[in-house]
């Protein structure tokens, strides 16, 4: 008895750390933590905090995105598998899937630790799309793309803006890259530091491009209203799929730690 009362005891240390040691982690000096995922209930992700983009969406890709389908999206060991499976399905030779967030923001810090997919044709990204899409349509609404990776150029980590240009007749679009040593073996933090007048991308902690408003933009400056969240696992499609699709390396599974986001605290 005694030894199962030694058990149970050392049990419950062992959860109220893991707690702690989670909460801790959720903290950052000068940002107060205002939504997350940790994805720690097993089964479909949390309907209260995601919905999913179906069907052959966007870029001419290869997959369909299926909704509530554990094949392609699933929490399981304290995270969030978003799979690439190679199958026939609506009429398309692969499946996968894109999670949006129910909640959206203006401004803050926005990061995800994950560790991506590769092979010829992946292309996973973590990114943000304004509210208003609807209405005044693409790239008006503006995009920030925090992390994005085409697998056939597999140790290159991207991070893009897209809005209007000054004359609102294209897009205006600014960039920047960073080469990492294997990225799909490890778990990385990628994020955007997202203020009024710029935003700067971080890859753990090291920040790689700066997009700044400038007097040109003004006018189309996208990036004071409300975006909402997107983590998605492409297949092929006009920018992963330049140097066509592996099939043997089916499947491909994008693993999602945790998704947080800060709003700057008061000074």
């Amino acid at each position: 008895m005694e030894g199962k009362l030694l058990l149970m005891a050392v049990s419950v240390a062992l959860t109220v750390a893991g707690i702690a040691g989670t909460a801790r982690a959720q903290e950052r000096p000068g940002w107060t933590l205002v939504w997350h995922d940790e994805f720690d209930r097993p089964g479909l992700p949390d309907p209260a905090k995601w919905e999913y983009e179906v069907g052959r969406v966007r870029n001419h890709e290869a997959q369909y995105y299926t909704k509530a389908r554990r094949e392609n999206a699933r929490v399981e060991d304290g995270m969030l598998v978003i799979e690439a499976r190679k199958e026939p399905f609506a009429g398309a030779a692969y499946t996968s899937a894109s999670l949006t967030s129910r909640a959206d923001w203006t401004h803050g810090r926005i990061e995800m630790r994950a560790k991506i997919p590769t092979g010829r044709g992946t292309w996973p990204a973590f990114w943000t799309l304004g509210r208003d899409i609807t209405t005044v349509g693409w790239p008006a609404c503006g995009e920030i793309d925090i992390m994005e990776n085409v697998g056939f150029d597999p140790a290159r980590i991207h991070a893009n803006v897209h809005s209007a240009s000054p004359d609102r007749k294209k897009r205006a679009d600014q960039g920047n890259s960073l080469v990492v040593e294997r990225p799909w073996q490890t778990f990385h933090v990628y994020a955007v530091e997202w203020g009024p007048e710029k935003l700067d991308f971080f890859l753990d902690g090291r920040s790689y491009f700066t997009y700044r408003k400038s007097d040109k933009d003004l006018e189309t400056w996208a990036f004071d209203k409300a975006h909402f969240l997107i983590v998605n696992l492409a297949i092929g499609g006009d920018w992963g799929g330049q140097k066509g699709i592996d099939p043997a390396i089916f499947p491909q599974r994008y693993l999602i730690d945790y998704v947080r986001v800060y709003r700057k605290a008061k000074e």
